[in-house]
């Protein structure tokens, strides 16, 4: 009974069981075929959205490769706008440049057309009036542009220049004139440096000088004996010129130009002394170029050579025969030095170049002294040439400025004279020093290389000398005791250096 009611309660769990797990099994396939779904909706939608963002992506690439093309497109253009606006500034500044230069030029033509007419003789007006007036009314023309002003100022300069062309040797050119009856005569001009002839044919003939409010020369007739001469050179252009063009002024120029000689009597009192210093100045120069000659050949670099290698070997005696009575300054100073190497080599070598560097630096103190003390002298005379002139302006003599110019040429002479002996002295003082200079390191480099080589050898006559003391010593105590000397060992061998002691 009892396996009855189990059997029949194990039956009544297990139908509910089994189909509770039929149920879920049931939704389980429909989860999974849900899932499944969604699974493949998602895939779809992915390829979609893949699908769509490829030309997405590209159409991004391509808008931001515009947009970069743009930037650069930009930045050019700003690039060539900046350009254009600095060359627009520099463009504008060299206009502006130029047109200050022409209006520069302008001005300096339109002076030098009215500083021209005024040069122009009262005869050669009706010539060149025409182009200076034009000139001059062209400046104030605003209907011209700047390039016409400055032609037809330009063609002023071309006019003078045909005209000091023309007037080389002279210019002949017809015209009219008044003679000293005020009656018009027509003849012919000749321009001769700055004075002006007029001559007509078997009538008046003289000079052609301006007068006050007329356009024509007025004839003011020479000598009767200057007519004729006149009257030749104006018809011919040949002659001999009666007057002198200048009026006095190339006698003057000729007096004024003066000589050396004159010059130096303008300069006062003080040219004595700066004479007497340019003359002890060229003597000093010209002695010590000789000595410097001298000495140049008396060199002989192969001797101290000689020296120098006999020293190096120890043979003392034959260095002193070789240099013994040599003109080379350098091989002297060493003879002596290694005569008297017992004493003091060093002292020596000092005593030696010293006297030799004397013989080349004598006579440069002179010049020293001339190339200071000449400007000075200079600035006297200019100081007493400027107390002259002040002195003349003080005491009322305002009414010969012949002399007070001359205190001022007086005072400009002398400080000339000073300044130019001392620059021609400079230069050879410093030709004299650099050449003092090389002489002494010549010797500091000889007496430096025989000191040295000598050092050894000093020591060997040191040793020998040292030898022979003892050597007397020790006869003179077996003498006094006698006993035979000591031989000393290796005496017998007798060195060169020693066997010269």
């Amino acid at each position: 009974m009892r396996r009855a009611l189990l059997l029949a309660a194990l039956l009544a769990v297990a139908v509910p069981a089994a189909a509770q797990e039929s149920g879920l099994t049931q939704a389980t396939a429909g989860a999974q075929a849900d899932l499944q779904k969604s699974l493949a909706e998602l895939a779809d939608l992915r390829a979609t959205i893949a699908a769509e963002k490829v030309p997405l992506n590209q159409e991004l690439t391509a808008l931001e490769a515009r947009l970069a093309d743009l930037k650069r497109k930009q930045d050019d253009a700003s690039r060539a706008s900046d350009m254009r606006t600095l060359d627009i500034n520099n463009m504008t500044a060299a206009l502006k440049l130029r047109q200050d230069e022409m209006s520069y030029v302008s001005n300096l033509l339109d002076e030098y057309a009215r500083g021209y007419e005024a040069t122009l003789h009262v005869a050669e007006l009706p010539a060149y009036s025409g182009v200076v007036e034009t000139a001059k009314l062209a400046r104030e023309n605003k209907d011209l542009t700047l390039t016409e002003k400055l032609g037809k100022q330009a063609d002023v300069l071309s006019s003078s220049l045909q005209r000091v062309t023309k007037l080389l040797g002279g210019e002949r050119f017809d015209g009219d004139a008044i003679d000293p009856q005020g009656r018009v005569q027509s003849g012919q001009f000749a321009l001769i440096g700055p004075v002006a002839l007029f001559a007509v044919h078997g009538g008046v003939a003289g000079l052609a000088l301006p007068q006050t409010g007329s356009f024509r020369a007025i004839v003011r007739p020479l000598e009767k004996t200057l007519t004729a001469g006149i009257e030749q050179v104006v018809s011919s252009g040949a002659g001999l010129l009666p007057l002198d063009p200048s009026k006095g002024g190339a006698l003057k120029e000729v007096l004024a130009r003066g000589s050396l000689l004159h010059y130096f009597e303008r300069g006062g009192p003080i040219m004595w002394p700066l004479l007497f210093v340019s003359i002890l100045a060229i003597t000093v120069i010209f002695e010590r170029l000789v000595f410097l000659a001298r000495e140049k050949r008396r060199r002989d670099p192969k001797l101290v050579e000689s020296i120098i290698e006999k020293v190096s070997r120890g043979d003392v005696n034959g260095a002193i025969a070789s240099g013994d009575g040599s003109p080379d300054f350098i091989a002297r100073a060493l003879t002596y030095a290694l005569k008297h190497r017992e004493k003091s080599l060093t002292n020596a070598l000092m005593r030696a170049s010293g006297l030799e560097v004397v013989r080349f630096t004598r006579g440069i103190s002179i010049l020293d002294t001339c190339i200071t003390v000449a400007p000075l002298l200079g600035l006297l005379g200019t100081v007493t040439g400027m107390m002259g002139s002040f002195g003349m302006l003080g005491g009322g003599e305002l009414s010969a400025p012949a002399q007070i110019t001359g205190g001022i040429a007086e005072a400009l002479i002398a400080t000339c004279f000073g300044l130019g002996i001392a620059v021609t002295s400079l230069l050879p003082m410093n030709y004299l020093h650099s050449q003092a200079d090389k002489a002494r390191h010549d010797m500091e480099d000889a007496a430096t290389h025989v000191e040295l080589l000598m050092k050894p050898v000093m020591e060997a006559e040191e040793a020998a000398r040292e030898r022979r003391i003892r050597a007397l010593m020790a006869q003179q105590a077996a003498a006094e005791t006698g006993q035979p000397a000591p031989v000393e060992p290796g005496r017998a061998i007798t060195t060169r250096t020693e066997a010269s002691i």
